[in-house]
């Protein structure tokens, strides 16, 4: 049985035994990996740091039968910290590494990998919304798995917009005969700002006023949750900080 290396982003960790732990990560080149890191909560662990939710490492593997075992880990990029310190980050965080749970496997690509660490990283230096990073993370997320939404011309019958209504049960922008009836309308201003959030315009993102925030994060959590069949239990505890009702 090989031993191999990759590099991986921590999604989650279980306890095993009274020293050991059940390692869940998404990793580059071979989708996600579930391996033991042994005496990992000693004190006296070498890498116990760096198997911890939200740390991207450099690892070596040796393939087991069933669950493989991290030998090496060295850091790539150190960013449980600055995340854990804000709970908006915090809790965004999650809710991206729960995603990616349950989206990835071991056929999952290396772009899972690189959107996932790319959106931890813009979380731990602040350079965002917290709420706004994630909700471009699902949107990207959901297209690499094959859920693109429409956002242009109609899911259902590909009539050219602009269109009015978002139904994510129907794949995103519908036009106004394959709307079920009483379907709420969506502004184009919000509209656009989904756009730019799939796009990774974060001129336009950071400028958006907070009621197009929150409406646009409404249509993308309503939109992943569906597809994902079940629902994302961290975006339960999600928490947009520019509410000035927060204290």
């Amino acid at each position: 049985m090989p031993t191999y290396r990759d590099e991986a982003v921590i999604l989650r960790t279980h306890k095993l035994g009274e020293a050991d732990r059940i390692v869940t990560m998404l990793s580059r080149r071979n989708g996600k990996i579930r391996a033991v890191a042994k005496g990992v909560r000693r004190t006296s662990s070498k890498f116990g740091s760096r198997l911890e939710p939200f740390m991207v490492a450099d690892l070596q593997l040796y393939q087991g039968r069933s669950l493989d075992i991290v030998q090496q880990a060295e850091s790539l990029g150190a960013y449980g910290a600055e995340i854990a310190a804000h709970y908006d980050r915090f809790t965004s965080a999650n809710a991206m590494v729960e995603t990616a749970d349950r989206l990835s496997d071991a056929e999952a690509t290396p772009e899972q990998y690189l959107l996932l660490v790319g959106g931890l990283r813009a979380l731990s230096r602040g350079e965002h919304a917290p709420r706004s990073i994630l909700d471009s993370y699902l949107l990207r997320v959901m297209a690499l798995s094959g859920w693109a939404p429409a956002l242009s011309d109609c899911a259902r019958c590909a009539a050219p917009g602009p269109h009015t209504h978002f139904i994510g049960q129907l794949g995103g922008l519908v036009c106004a005969n394959c709307a079920p009836a009483g379907s709420p309308r969506v502004s184009q201003s919000t509209l656009q700002l989904l756009r730019a959030l799939m796009q990774g315009e974060w001129d336009a993102v950071d400028a958006a006023p907070h009621a197009e925030t929150a409406a646009a994060s409404g249509l993308v959590s309503a939109y992943a949750q569906f597809h994902l069949e079940r629902g994302i239990r961290s975006l339960a505890h999600v928490f947009d900080s520019s509410r000035e009702d927060f204290r």
